[in-house]
């Protein structure tokens, strides 16, 4: 039975365990988006939501238990200086988990973690439809 179990050990020891999840709440942060399994986003989410919830309010006190949490410190300052406030509004549930299916290897379930906020920057179909539309103007104009 499962009882009295706080959280996944993700068959790992402690110390791989705690790397493990400072690694991948760094790479949450950097990139905004990562690709992982479903168990470990599910590990990670826990930890890059209590650390988004401290950065909230900006302190000293704050800044030095997210740092002993995160070694990098750009992902520090980027976390208190760009994510934070943009989290500010929100009580809660800063990250989002889509499924993306089985991986072809050893069949475990892959799921995209990213912040809620997240923006696709789809540059090359903008350029397209901007031209689509800049041409579509040119045909009008002649027609006239």
């Amino acid at each position: 039975m499962k009882h009295k179990r706080g959280f996944n050990p993700l068959e790992r020891a402690a110390a791989h365990r705690k790397a493990l999840h400072r690694n991948m709440v760094t790479s949450l942060f950097r990139y905004e988006r990562i690709r992982t399994t479903k168990a470990k986003a599910l590990a990670v989410r826990r930890s890059a939501e209590k650390l988004i919830t401290r950065a909230k309010s900006d302190s000293v006190h704050n800044r030095r238990i997210v740092s002993s949490r995160l070694y990098d410190e750009g992902m520090v300052a980027k976390l208190f200086t760009t994510i934070a406030p943009r989290m500010k509004d929100r009580p809660g549930g800063y990250t989002r988990i889509i499924k993306l299916g089985e991986r072809p290897g050893d069949a475990s379930e892959m799921v995209i973690l990213e912040l809620v906020d997240y923006k696709l920057e789809d540059d090359g179909a903008d350029k397209k439809s901007k031209k689509a539309k800049a041409s579509k103007d040119k045909a009008a104009k002649g027609d006239k």
